[in-house]
């Protein structure tokens, strides 16, 4: 059974069901509203202009629906929207002519096909922005999408798969990501770094610098949004900052979000009324500016030391005279700073 549901611009069909799961028909998710505002919003944030744009495992055709209403007419010289499945194609088809009125002045080519993800990216030229976001692991869809990728072009990859990435299931992490997963506190941010790093070492194979430009964890996923460069010296200056942390990897130590671009995101976001989380993209601005691996974890801390958990503010204003603080989206009890483990005890044990 098919209902109409409005997110931000469009009206589509789309299937009424009271769990989500990859059997539906056609596949919606509205937890996801959250995914495809920041996909547009960092569209809107970088200056690449005339993409070709394929969005690969399109569901119900939401996400580039919002593209094609929501951009602007310059970002955008093609869109492919592809689904393996006959009848999401056919309401893809339904859902673009119930909105076309909206984006009737672009002269961006609107191609629908039905094809196996990897036969449609196999058989294409070449993408500027080509977005990944499956039900489970993006993995089998990794070598053929980094190879399609084009210079300064733009991949993002989601993974819903967070039980192997945040350590719930530790072999099935080591064989997908070829990484040991934390199991602790930091467990999201572990496992978004173990997914980078393994996005990038496929790239590598094909000289292609995959460079997280902006990332996050939340709910049940966790997302990457990757620039693309080539050339062997920039992979091997990328592959330097992989390694270990707190006993869990190997992993990216680098930077997990641009952060002028983060900054540029958070902005638009408050000038538009997504009814997105804005609370979540200032954390993960603030954040940004922390170039850190990792963060303490204040609940943690304290029942390791026994302490009581203290008063945030004060507490923060404290170590804000000496050090970098902000919060993190990984943890509502989570700080980023440059503060070590045993200098933040000892604030901790101050009345």
């Amino acid at each position: 059974m098919f209902h109409k549901i409005t997110e931000a611009t469009v009206t589509i069909e789309a299937p009424k069901e009271e769990k989500i799961s990859a059997d539906l028909p056609v596949f919606y998710n509205p937890v996801m509203k959250f995914n495809r505002d920041v996909s547009i919003l960092l569209l809107k944030a970088i200056d690449n202009t005339g993409m070709q744009i394929c969005d690969l495992l399109a569901g119900s055709g939401i996400r580039s629906i919002r593209f094609l209403t929501e951009l602007d007419p310059k970002k955008i010289r093609s869109i492919t929207i592809n689904d393996y499945d006959k009848q999401s194609v056919d309401i893809i088809n339904k859902n673009i002519k119930a909105n076309k009125g909206k984006f009737t002045d672009r002269t961006a080519d609107i191609i629908v096909t039905n094809k196996e993800a990897n036969t449609l990216l196999h058989g294409s030229t070449g993408f500027d922005y080509i977005d990944i976001d499956p039900f489970g692991t993006p993995n089998p869809f990794l070598d053929i999408a980094t190879r399609r990728m084009s210079r300064n072009g733009i991949l993002a990859v989601t993974a819903t798969d967070t039980s192997a990435l945040a350590g719930t299931f530790p072999k099935a992490c080591r064989r997908k990501y070829w990484a040991t997963p934390d199991r602790g506190p930091l467990k999201h941010e572990s496992g978004l770094r173990i997914l980078i790093r393994k996005v990038q070492l496929i790239a590598a194979q094909y000289d292609k610098a995959l460079t997280p430009i902006y990332s996050y964890s939340k709910e049940h996923y966790i997302r990457v949004f990757f620039r693309c460069t080539k050339g062997k010296t920039k992979v091997d200056e990328l592959l330097k900052q992989h390694g270990e942390h707190n006993n869990a990897g190997p992993m990216w130590l680098g930077q997990l979000c641009d952060p002028k671009l983060a900054d540029k995101i958070d902005k638009l976001a408050h000038g538009l009324d997504y009814g997105t989380d804005l609370k979540f993209l200032d954390t993960i601005q603030e954040e940004s500016k922390i170039n850190i691996v990792g963060f303490h974890d204040l609940h943690a801390l304290c029942k390791k030391n026994k302490l009581e958990v203290p008063r945030f503010e004060p507490l923060f204003k404290k170590i804000m005279k000496k050090h970098k603080l902000a919060r993190t989206h990984f943890s509502d009890y989570g700080i980023r700073s440059d503060i070590s483990e045993k200098e933040l005890v000892k604030f901790l044990k101050e009345k």
